[in-house]
């Protein structure tokens, strides 16, 4: 593979990594139980750079979140009311994107699926009250290992030179492992969709990308805690120095609040919005894997801050990207 075949190949496993992490699930913590569907910290490089050739992509995801709220803060989770917090989360996300075309209106159309997988850990100082107005409890701990809801997604992508932009949508399905009466959940047991518009700047030459993102989640009612979780709105942006072929690094950061309240019988803490902000680096490393394949290993690393009716923690996440098949152009050669 030539020199020119080569950064190609290198700039659509980035791409990919890029346009699928716009679709990775996340449990973000805030409104029911803490926890929302959009992943905060995936909207950075390249957030609006859709892999500009046909083909099947992989991300997976592997991620960590830890935080924390005081004894004095209670929550809503799985219908009890708890007050203090300490949770992690260790969880694998794995997406698939298919590129059917790259002329749809002048743009590129993505689809595909995440799937989430993982472990988390909550511990709460005290159970309040339990579903049905049941006793008080002190310290209570629950951990799982289970599947969480998939999600369905789309992306559309357009670009003109330096400059792109892409409009997605992510649906969360409510089919995954629900563990009713629960602490520890991955799964939100509630259709939600999350519309998002984002936008980048990429200079190959120069090696800069800017990139930022904004949208809104509208979530469904849990039709089992008979709680509906408010409209949310989230905001992310990026820059990005590429250092060479090989690695890039910059800082990326997050604002994020509820902008309607929680509804519903089982909000028994009434609109509960919830905010918080979150700042941090990132860095991406591309290489060709086992000789052929174009490959793109990704850090996040995010300190979260004014956290309001919600945790306020720390995240890691990894992601890795390739592409599974590309419809190369006619003498362009294959992957």
């Amino acid at each position: 593979m030539g020199n020119s075949k080569r950064a190609r190949a290198r700039w659509i496993a980035a791409a990919a990594c890029g346009a699928a992490l716009a679709f990775v699930a996340g449990h973000a913590e805030a409104s029911e139980g803490g926890a929302s569907v959009y992943l905060l910290g995936s909207g950075g490089p390249g957030a609006a750079v859709v892999p500009p050739i046909e083909g099947v992509f992989l991300l997976d995801t592997q991620y960590y979140y830890s935080g924390e709220a005081s004894a004095g803060r209670e929550f809503v989770i799985g219908g009890n009311v708890v007050a203090g917090l300490d949770a992690t989360v260790n969880a694998n996300f794995a997406t698939v994107l298919w590129v059917p075309t790259t002329d749809l209106a002048g743009g590129t159309l993505a689809v595909g699926l995440a799937v989430p997988i993982g472990g988390p850990d909550v511990e709460v100082s005290a159970t309040l009250t339990g579903p049905g107005g049941r006793q008080i409890e002190r310290s209570k701990s629950d951990s799982a290992f289970v599947m969480g809801d998939p999600l369905v997604t789309a992306i559309w992508g357009w670009k003109s030179g330096k400059a792109n932009i892409a409009a997605s949508t992510l649906i969360n399905v409510p089919i995954g492992q629900y563990r009713k009466d629960k602490l520890a959940n991955l799964a939100f047991h509630r259709w939600a969709a999350d519309v998002s518009l984002a936008a980048t700047y990429l200079d190959e030459e120069a090696g800069w990308d800017v990139s930022g993102k904004a949208g809104f989640t509208f979530n469904g009612e849990n039709d089992y805690t008979s709680y509906e979780t408010g409209t949310e709105f989230h905001a992310e942006a990026s820059v990005e120095k590429k250092f060479n072929k090989t690695w890039s690094a910059g800082v990326q950061g997050y604002y994020f609040e509820q902008v309607s309240g929680d509804s519903g019988a089982g909000a028994r803490l009434g609109s509960f919005k919830g905010r918080v902000a979150g700042l941090g680096v990132t860095g991406a490393y591309n290489f060709l894997l086992f000789g052929k394949a174009p490959a793109t290993l990704r850090l996040h690393a995010i300190k979260e801050f004014e956290a309001r009716n919600r945790l306020e923690g720390e995240s890691i996440f990894l992601d890795f990207s390739m592409p599974l098949w590309v419809n190369m152009p006619p003498g362009a050669g294959g992957t």
